[in-house]
Parts: structure tokens; C-alpha cells; sequence
């Protein structure tokens, strides 16, 4: 099998290293000459730091990242209130990453592009998917460097102006509004502490100012502010000006912009996720204003979710993709607009995040019950100990490829390759985890099949 992914953004990046694991012959192209450098998508959801665990990137991604930062508010000079998006919670057994992580965008994708090297897999720069035919044994590509390549399935990950997704006609539905604008940049600011963010503003408008959020790997900031201009230039002088508007001249003294952009909300929604041989992901599939940090993870959640049901060739399992990604991203499309709304109707609480931005609640599930485990949920994570006193976890036994095979206190032998026996006391055969027990509510003789992307995929009581 041969998979040819447009688009070597997050989403392009996380399909490409789930593919190359499991053997499958796999290119990754990008129209770009070269890699993106910004901080655009910087924030990574618990959900997908459980999915970077799997693909065996989360120790970098954490020693790189920082946690969300308290946000000091200024108005007319003076600090007023400390605020935070969400409160910092401990880790728990069933969900061992509940607090968000900062992350500059270019550098995940460095992550990212390491680990997919090493599987002999490289980010194949400066050359963009002009066209493509698909029939019904493959999909015909044509390349800018002029190659013509015949693979098994296309997935198109190539951005809201996707190529993959304009040519086969796809409708993609919302709302682009040029009311709104936004100057994003990366900047470092000398006279701000670095450890925490800041939001300046005047008096007579509090919701109105400058917001500096600090940047992991050095001094910078992620500079962001509403603009009432079109002819606004994004350099650093027009940064500066804004700066010593709202916090006041001398507070801080920008340099080294690296990255700006003016950027205008586009809520976009494609009518389908899959053509044939041919399926969309990220924001080829769906496009969410910055509000509650959802626009890379979810693409990279549409990449785990489609990397083994291509690798398995099931027609029954690909036909799931688009019903399960599509149906999510709507959601999350209104999580991101309603909190946008919030600020700007002005709401004071509109900095908050809850649960429901954390991507930890993604189910797939058919039955109304959230009290019980069913098809389709998150398969939570529970610490395990073996008959020698040896800890463990379910998230380092679900790790790799492989679907598990979930039995609590089985009276017989297993034959699954990859069965993870859980008995209320240690065995010579079974790990004891009471607390798998009561997160999954099961009983004796109970079992599940967890799908490779950690979702639950068969229960058997």
C-alpha cells in the first residue's frame, strides 16, 4: 500500500509517522519551499498530548513546552487581577495530562518532522500537489516537480485553500469575517517578565488592548491585538506604536519580530471528508477561529483516527472516518465560535476554557448514557502492577500499532496477540488494577477491544 499525503503542517506530519510505524509506504509533499516559522497554533490540548505519547514524541514536546501562563491584567498602567485560562489540576490515573501545554506551531512540526526521519521518511519541501484522477484502483497524482505517481489513497491535509479538497468540489461551508481583524506576531519585549502573560488596556475600554503571551525556547512573545485598520502593516514599528498605546511608552521596548500576520476569522466546514480513495483532514476539512485552541488538535485527532483504518485497508473501517471526524469537528467548530462571541460581546469571562476544550470528551459512541463506557469512547488510563510489584500503565501497553485486547478476571487463557489481562489482585497472568475496574465499570469477565487510537472499539459483557 502507498499513501500520498498533501500537506506537511501538524495534521500531514502526525498521518505520515502513524502510517510509516506500521510499514505502509508513504510521501509527504508540501507546495512550501520552506518550513513554516510562527507561532500560530500553539496550544496543544491534554487529548493530543496522550495521542504524542503514542507516537513517542511527548518527552520532547514537554521539555520544550511551557504551561499555560497566568495572565497579568493592566489597565492604564496599573496591575489589577491575575487570571488564568483554566485552573492547573493534578494529573489523575485515568487522564495523566489534563493541563494544556504552550507550543510554537513551527516548532511541533520540528518534533514531529524528527521522529517521521526516523522511520526514513523525509517532508519532501517545494513541491505541491498541482492535480490528481482517482478510479477504482488508485489515485494518479501530478506533482510541480512534473513527477506523475500512482498511489492506493490521497489524503489532502494541504490547508483552508486545499488543492485536494477544490478539486474534487467539495463544498466548504461557513463564514469568513472581514469585520474582525486580528495583528498576530512574534516579537521578544525587553521590561516584561517572561514568565507571565500580560493584557494592557485603557479604562474607558478594558476589552479592548494588547495581549503578550510568552513563547517556550527564549524571550519571545506571541504579540496579538484587534485591529480597526485595513492598511495596517504588521512590522515592528506599528507593534511598538500599539504597545505604547495601551500599556503605556517605556513598559516594554519590542524587537526581533520573527513572524505577523492580520488574521480575519474563517469558520469553514467541508460538506464531506472523503471521496472515494481520496480524504480530507485539518483545515482542508475544517477551519476555527483561534478561541479556544482547538484548530491543531483537532486536526491531529483527524489524523489518528484516519492513520489505521487506511493501513487497514477495511473498507468497513474507512467508511467510519468521515461520520466520526466530521460529526467532532462541527462540535468543536461551536465550542471556538461560541467562545469568540464571548469576547465580542465583551464578556469578562470570556478568557475561561473548560472541559469541553480539552478534547478528552471526543466520543464516537452511539448510546446517550455517559455513565457507561461504550463503543466509541476514550479508553481512559489506569495504572497497572504485576504479580512481581512491577508498575505500569494501560497508556504503555496500548502503545504502538497494535489494537488491545481488554479482560478483567478472565477464567480462560486469551488468544489475541495483544491481550492485557486486570484482576483485582495480582496474578502470575493478570495485572492487578482495582482502579481499571472502576473507570472502565467493569465486572468479572467483562471485555473490550481498544482500537489503536485508544478508542473503544468492541465490548463484550
Amino acid at each position: 500500500m502507498t499513501v500520498l499525503i498533501a500537506g506537511a503542517g501538524p495534521t500531514g506530519l502526525t498521518l505520515a509517522i502513524d502510517l510509516a510505524r506500521r510499514g505502509i509506504a508513504v510521501r509527504l509533499v508540501d507546495q512550501a519551499a520552506s518550513y513554516f516559522e510562527g507561532s500560530r497554533g500553539d496550544g496543544l490540548q491534554p487529548r493530543t498530548l496522550e495521542v504524542f505519547e503514542d507516537l513517542g514524541v511527548l518527552d520532547e514536546v514537554q521539555a520544550q513546552g511551557i504551561p499555560v501562563p497566568a495572565m497579568k491584567v493592566v489597565i492604564d498602567g496599573t496591575f489589577v487581577q491575575e487570571r488564568r485560562m483554566a485552573p492547573i489540576v493534578e494529573p489523575t490515573p485515568d487522564a495523566p495530562y489534563p493541563n494544556a501545554l504552550m507550543l510554537g506551531q513551527s516548532r511541533t512540526e520540528a518534533i514531529l518532522r524528527a521522529k517521521l526521519s526516523e522511520y526514513g521518511v523525509q517532508v519532501e519541501p517545494g513541491t505541491g500537489l498541482t492535480t490528481f484522477a482517482q478510479d477504482a484502483d488508485g489515485v494518479t497524482a501530478q506533482l510541480s516537480t512534473g513527477e506523475t505517481l500512482t498511489v492506493d489513497y490521497l489524503v489532502g491535509a494541504d490547508g483552508g485553500r486545499s488543492t485536494v479538497r477544490r478539486t474534487l468540489g467539495i463544498p466548504f461551508v461557513g463564514t469568513t469575517d472581514d469585520s474582525i481583524r486580528m495583528l498576530l506576531g512574534d516579537v521578544a519585549a525587553d521590561g516584561l517578565d517572561h514568565d507571565s502573560g500580560y493584557w494592557f488596556a485603557r479604562g474607558t475600554d478594558p476589552m479592548t488592548g494588547v495581549i503578550m503571551t510568552p513563547l517556550s525556547g527564549g524571550d519571545q512573545f506571541q504579540f496579538g491585538t484587534p485591529l480597526d485598520d485595513d492598511h495596517v502593516d504588521p512590522t515592528l514599528e506599528i507593534l511598538q506604536e500599539l504597545v505604547d498605546r495601551f500599556a503605556g511608552p517605556g513598559v516594554a521596548k519590542l524587537r526581533d519580530l520573527t513572524w505577523s500576520t492580520i488574521w480575519r476569522p474563517n469558520i469553514r466546514l467541508a460538506g464531506r471528508f472523503r471521496d472515494g480513495r481520496v480524504f480530507l483532514a485539518g483545515d482542508a476539512a475544517h477551519v476555527h477561529p483561534p478561541t479556544g485552541g482547538q484548530g491543531l488538535n483537532t486536526g491531529v485527532q483527524d489524523a489518528y483516527n484516519l492513520g489505521w483504518k487506511l493501513a487497514s485497508g477495511n473498507e468497513e473501517r474507512l467508511a467510519s472516518y468521515e461520520p466520526e471526524r466530521r460529526t467532532n469537528a462541527e462540535r468543536v467548530l461551536g465550542i471556538s465560535t461560541g467562545l469568540m462571541k464571548k469576547y465580542q460581546d465583551g464578556d469578562e469571562r470570556a478568557h475561561e476554557r473548560g472541559r469541553d476544550t480539552q478534547q478528552l470528551d471526543i466520543t464516537y459512541r452511539d448510546l446517550d448514557d455517559p455513565a457507561v463506557l461504550a463503543v466509541g469512547d476514550r479508553a481512559p488510563d489506569s495504572p497497572l502492577v504485576d504479580a512481581q510489584g512491577n508498575r505500569t500503565r494501560l497508556f504503555e501497553l496500548f502503545t504502538g500499532p497494535h489494537e488491545t485486547l481488554l479482560r478483567f478476571s478472565p477464567d480462560a487463557p486469551g488468544n489475541h496477540p495483544h491481550t492485557v489481562d486486570i484482576a483485582h489482585s495480582p496474578t502470575a497472568n493478570a495485572y492487578a488494577s482495582p482502579e481499571a475496574f472502576t473507570y472502565y465499570a467493569a465486572n468479572d469477565g467483562d471485555e473490550l477491544l481498544i482500537r489503536p487510537d485508544g478508542y473503544i472499539g468492541q465490548v463484550l459483557r
